[in-house]
Order: structure tokens, then C-alpha cells, then sequence
């Protein structure tokens, strides 16, 4: 089964703006994902292939800064974690400003988090 993952940026403009939307595998988002360059707050709705809300998370606030972030989902709901990436993170879905999804495949920082060097897999199997 296939989940649509939509994360709304609320504070730009005057209504909101559209971050990205996914269309991923239920199994590859799991219960946790990453996503890269997530703005100071998100509001996340993850709905099924008939469009039923499956789970959802609103004014999710980032409190550190970094180029990723954790959506996490418990249940019907999702919440934001800060935090950086680690070698337990490898093969985790990643998604990107825009929509786009891949699989996190390598990751590397620095200890003082001053750089950071990843790479990530895209396929066009949904």
C-alpha cells in the first residue's frame, strides 16, 4: 500500500505553502523517516491511497538547527524530532523539500556538527 505524505510549511506567506508531498510505500516510511532541510515548523498529514487520514502531526516545531530532522509516527499521530542521522539510520526513507523520497545510504558529520557529508538512493519503484 502506498501513503501520501504531506508537509505543509504554515508561516510562509499568507495561508501556508506546500514543503513537500510524497508518495512513498507504507513499509518504506515505516515508523520513522527523515527529512532534510525541514523548515522551523511543519504541519504533517499522511494519508492511504483512498485518501483516509491515516495519521497526522500539526505545529511541529524544530528546536535545533541541522539538515535533518525525524518525523515519527505513533499510531494516527506524528511527531518531529530533532537530531542528526546515525549509522542505525542507513536504508531509512529520506524526504526532500519538494516531495522527492530516497533511501539514505551513506552519512557522515563532523563531531563538532560544523559539516556533514550524505548520499541518498532514488528509484522510480513505488
Amino acid at each position: 500500500m502506498n501513503e501520501v505524505w504531506d508537509l505543509w510549511f504554515p508561516d510562509a506567506g499568507a495561508t501556508g505553502v506546500s514543503f513537500a508531498r510524497s508518495r512513498v510505500a507504507a513499509e518504506a516510511a515505516g515508523d520513522r523517516l527523515l527529512v532534510h532541510a525541514a523548515p522551523s515548523r511543519l504541519d504533517v498529514t499522511v494519508r492511504g491511497e483512498d485518501g483516509e487520514m491515516l495519521a497526522i502531526g500539526e505545529d511541529l516545531e524544530r528546536h535545533e538547527k541541522g539538515p535533518m530532522s525525524f518525523l515519527v509516527r505513533k499510531d494516527r499521530e506524528i511527531t518531529l524530532e530533532d537530531g542528526w542521522p546515525t549509522q542505525a539510520d542507513l536504508g531509512r526513507l529520506v524526504l526532500l523539500p519538494g516531495g522527492e523520497a530516497g533511501t539514505l545510504q551513506t552519512w557522515w558529520n563532523a563531531d563538532d556538527k560544523s559539516e556533514w557529508r550524505w548520499s541518498v538512493e532514488f528509484s522510480n519503484h513505488i
